[in-house]
């Protein structure tokens, strides 16, 4: 520390460094829970377990401010886009920190470094003959207190590969498709519902993604075999490639944003998905000076990007082949890890219908921020949709935080605080007296460590999911230990070797437990940390039980956590949204009803149409004339059909 600031993260050479970014949450919309798990929270437990190996490591994020989006909202509450963006950054800030969100920096999209480095990328673009004009049409809003052109987002209707309702014109949330607005069916303008959009020509810049993907596919194919990618971030880039790139416009008619470095582009900026990506950049920058040390230093640092799977193609091939095609030295993704969708009691979080839990209401129920994240991180969608249940919820902190973990940590530490030994640790005593009893507490170290090696394991190839699972294993080999030796008043006055021994080790398993569910859970290692009375131990990669020595003295033991109710169960499901959730699945569910009784309906009748022609044909078949209507009929239906 000097002066009073922290001292900058930079790599160190020949350690393995540690960048991680998050997706660039858009400012004027407030996260809920599937928003939380899928990126920040996530980025958060890994950068926190880097950090307690040993790693250096900087985790960046911030607020994604340009673009329609902002203008538009802003348009909405009548007021700047600066304004919108000062009061959601802010917002967003105070959930982020309610969370625990450890970032070791968060910025914002609008600064200096973006322009500087987004338009050096688009010079350099330009230059290397990786951009080209062309003229396009672009949806364009007439009502007459808008009249302007529409970002793709802005435009919604229904989607014409899955038929949901709320397509955006960029993407269909429902299918994941990648969609162009003009294919909407029924498009509407998202700020003024009654007011379709018609087509427009304007002018704009192209990033040739199709001269680039010979580069991008064999980039593709060193990341993905020498990364970690999450599955559906691999198939998701492949499908990409695949199909073969396009040609993907990078510029918008729009005041707020990154101004484009051209000639006669005065009145429009850089494309936001074009822009966003560049955002860790700058923000790093906006961190440190040398923030090259981390983006163009390839040879000494392994990128790590976490996001839910919408935002894939932009992270592994948009931003990748901006990067390739200026021709300079980047640091690119090593490892992308993308979740599928959190939904909220068998439907979808919906802040206008308020259905769900949102980050500012979280708080609201008392219940603690680390509570919150060992659900969120035990239903973290890694491969496939999970469901937030308040039941599950409640049976999560009452069966595995308190009688699990919390009852291990509180249970050894008060009796270390007890009147037989005062709160001192005793010394772990030699045992050649008793084999049975030296051999068993060798196998407590060495079934600790297969856990310890386990648990490295999967938190390196970034499954966080499995990562708790196997904390939690640790804190009930902790609670074994405890139980097969019955640790209690008798042991201390009848067998005080043994009882020491087992004692010793553990306060030192508490020790280590605390450090592997650190990353999961901060505010309940500090407390664990504040009762040992100890600092955090670096995970080892073989743990000797030896931290924690003879005759340290221990601070006073304290529950970690406290049982729920299961009365609250009723009491939240109403209060986030019970009724109108009832109203959204029955009317689901009545559409999906409506649709089968059409679909037999229809069925029904051409089975009848059928029928009925089969018996009318074989009545006239035994006259010419018969034959001869068959026939024309026949021809007739194959001409309106061609």
């Amino acid at each position: 520390m000097e002066n009073g600031t922290k001292e900058e993260i930079l790599p160190i050479p020949g350690k393995k460094n540690v960048l991680i970014t998050s997706a660039l949450p858009y400012v004027n919309n407030v996260p809920h829970l599937g928003n939380i798990i899928g990126s920040v929270l996530s980025a958060d437990v890994f950068s926190r377990y880097c950090k307690a190996r040993g790693h250096p490591t900087l985790f960046v994020c911030g607020t994604d401010e340009y673009g329609t989006a902002t203008e538009t909202k802003a348009i909405e509450e009548k007021i700047t886009p600066q304004e919108l963006c000062d009061k959601y950054n802010k917002l967003h800030k105070e959930i982020y920190d309610w969370f625990e969100i450890g970032f070791d920096h968060f910025g914002r999209t609008p600064s200096t470094e973006q322009t500087e480095i987004a338009q050096d990328i688009f010079t350099k673009l330009n230059a290397n003959g990786f951009l080209e004009e062309r003229p396009t049409m672009q949806p364009y809003c007439q009502h007459p207190e808008h009249e302007n052109f529409l970002a793709d987002r802005y435009v919604e209707g229904e989607c014409p590969l899955c038929g949901y309702n709320d397509a955006r014109g960029d993407q269909c949330d429902k299918c994941g498709n990648l969609l162009d607005p003009f294919e909407l069916i029924k498009p509407r303008c998202k700020l003024h519902q009654t007011t379709t959009p018609v087509p427009r020509e304007t002018r704009h810049i192209f990033l040739l993604l199709d001269k680039l993907q010979e580069q991008e596919e064999a980039w593709v194919k060193k990341a993905q075999t020498e990364g970690k990618w999450s599955q559906n971030s691999i198939n998701i880039t492949n499908e990409w490639l695949h199909k073969g790139l396009l040609p993907r416009g990078i510029t918008r008619d729009l005041k707020w944003g990154t101004a484009v470095p051209l000639k006669g582009y005065e009145n429009k900026v850089l494309y936001v998905w074009f822009d966003a990506c560049i955002g860790y950049v700058s923000i790093t920058a906006t961190y440190t000076k040398h923030w090259e040390k981390w983006w163009r230093n390839p040879d000494d640092v392994t990128l790590y990007q976490f996001m839910g799977k919408d935002n894939v193609p932009f992270h592994s091939v948009v931003f990748p082949c901006s990067q390739l095609g200026t021709g300079d030295k980047w640091t690119m993704v090593n490892t992308l890890s993308t979740t599928e969708y959190l939904n909220y009691e068998g439907g979808k979080f919906s802040k206008s219908r308020g259905i769900g839990v949102f980050g500012s209401s979280a708080k609201e129920t008392g219940i603690p921020a680390d509570v919150w994240r060992y659900f969120l991180l035990l239903q973290r969608p890694e491969t496939s949709d999970t469901e937030f249940k308040w039941d599950a919820f409640i049976r999560a902190n009452n069966n595995e935080l308190v009688a699990n973990f919390g009852n291990f940590v509180n249970r050894i530490l008060k009796y270390v605080n007890s009147a037989n030994y005062d709160s001192v640790v005793p010394a772990a005593p030699e045992l050649e007296a008793d084999p049975d009893l030296s051999n068993a507490l060798k196998q407590h170290i060495k079934d600790a460590n297969e856990i310890l090696r386990r648990y490295r394991e999967e938190m390196d190839a970034v499954h966080l999911k499995a990562g708790i699972a196997i904390a939690r294993e640790l804190s009930s080999l902790g609670n074994k230990l405890l139980q097969d030796h019955t640790v209690d008043n008798n042991l201390f006055k009848n067998h005080r070797q043994k009882c020491d021994a087992v004692v010793n080790l553990a306060v030192n398993h508490v020790h280590l437990l605390a450090s592997v569910i650190a990353p999961y859970i901060p505010a309940t290692a500090r407390s664990i940390l504040e009762q040992l009375q100890a600092e955090l131990l670096i995970i080892p990669d073989d743990w000797e039980a030896r931290s924690i020595p003879a005759d340290h003295k221990i601070g006073k033991a304290a529950h970690l956590f406290q049982n729920i109710k299961e009365s609250k169960q009723a009491e939240w499901t109403d209060l986030f949204g019970g009724d109108e959730l009832k109203k959204v699945k029955q009317a689901e569910a009545d559409k999906k009803a409506a649709k089968k009784a059409d679909k037999d309906r229809k069925k029904a009748e051409k089975e009848k149409k059928r029928k009925e022609g089969k018996e009318g044909v074989e009545g006239d078949l035994k006259t010419d004339d018969g034959i001869t209507e068959v026939t024309n009929a026949t021809k007739e239906v194959t001409l309106q059909t061609s």
